[in-house]
């Protein structure tokens, strides 16, 4: 019998965008399958799924990291940190290679292979260093006012 495995623990008020980055991560993994002999998705299916992730979810997630959790996070920490940084600049490499698969240029399977890649990375940076930074530095009231504006 295996142990149970132990998840991240995580305050209410950001449970609602760690769920909506397990979408993520099961799309991740079928971009990063795409064209492969490990994928059971045509490129077809993986595209209707990232759609259906992205549109409009994944977009809000984004907004909401960056309107609404960050700018709060800022008043409590330094934001000018390497992992914010890194963070910001991995939303816009991703809303890119989003806006590429689904717009009518298209993107090779190699392309999608390497956005699944860069997708699951950044939702486990999100999850092991950015959330908890955030659950750290902001007091529990904050955290708690801004639950009604974090959406799965």
């Amino acid at each position: 019998m295996r142990p149970k495995r132990k998840g991240i623990k995580r305050h209410d008020t950001l449970k609602p965008l760690s769920r909506h980055h397990m979408v993520g991560l099961h799309v991740a993994l079928k971009l990063s399958r795409a064209g492969t002999d490990e994928s059971r998705l045509t490129i077809e299916e993986i595209i209707r799924d990232a759609r259906e992730f992205w549109q409009p979810g994944g977009q809000e997630h984004f907004r909401e990291e960056e309107e609404i959790l960050l700018p709060a996070y800022a008043v409590y920490a330094d934001i000018n940190q390497q992992e914010i940084i890194e963070m910001l600049l991995e939303h816009i490499t991703i809303r890119a290679g989003m806006n590429k698969l689904l717009g009518k240029v298209g993107m090779s399977p190699q392309e999608m292979q390497e956005l699944g890649k860069l997708l699951e990375s950044h939702i486990r940076k999100e999850e092991r260093i950015i959330f908890p930074m955030i659950e750290k530095a902001l007091p529990e009231e904050k955290l708690e006012e801004l639950a009604p504006y974090l959406h799965e």
